[in-house]
């Protein structure tokens, strides 16, 4: 993995500091893994494409449990 790859999968933590689900208003948490927002009270996942956290609940993931 490049440092340009490397740096597109991770997330400032300030910026995450700041952003809030757009549904629930309520707070973020990070997953590495699936390189996704999860908003636990609103039950969805935002995809994080090249870094860019793309907060439309149209592009979210339902989770599940």
């Amino acid at each position: 993995m490049t440092d340009t790859q490397a740096a597109a999968t991770r997330i400032d933590p300030k910026l995450l500091e700041i952003l809030v689900c757009p549904v629930s208003k309520g707070t973020l948490e990070y997953d590495a893994a699936r390189q996704e927002l999860i908003s636990r009270a609103a039950r969805l996942a935002y995809p994080i494409r090249d870094g860019i956290p793309i907060m439309l609940p149209e592009e979210a993931r339902q989770i599940e449990g």
